[in-house]
């Protein structure tokens, strides 16, 4: 039952790439551990349980490391049109906060006004 409950949060630990996931049902609490690439996608399983199980579940325990704790997150522009503005806006909630995203870029950015496709840019902690 309560795996059920969470499923969402166990799909997105794969979209996600979790790495040595464990999931366990003891009693009626789900024991989930694993490791997560960036702060950003341990925020993002966090935001699920919360969807799922409301502010502070007590049928969910989850251990979430972060491998990568020098960024925030990583981003691939994969859609024309993307700009600095749109994945700030994403990952901050701040279109402004873009110069932070250019100047954490700036070996392989010349402007912040012109990113390309398959670039891999570092969304740094705020």
């Amino acid at each position: 039952m309560v795996k059920t409950k969470y499923q969402n949060v166990l799909d997105l630990g794969e979209e996600l790439k979790i790495q040595n996931g464990d999931v366990k049902v003891t009693g009626n609490k789900l024991e989930v551990t694993g490791t997560a690439s960036t702060q950003y996608d341990k925020d993002t399983m966090w935001d699920a349980i919360k969807k799922s199980g409301g502010e502070n579940p007590s049928d969910i325990m989850a251990d979430i490391k972060v491998a990568d704790i020098t960024v925030y997150a990583r981003h691939t522009v994969k859609i024309n049109g993307e700009s600095l503005n749109k994945i700030s806006n994403h990952y901050y909630n701040d279109p402004m906060k873009y110069n932070a995203i250019f100047e954490s870029n700036k070996d392989i950015l010349k402007s912040a006004d012109v990113i390309h496709l398959g670039q891999e840019l570092v969304i740094p902690k705020m």
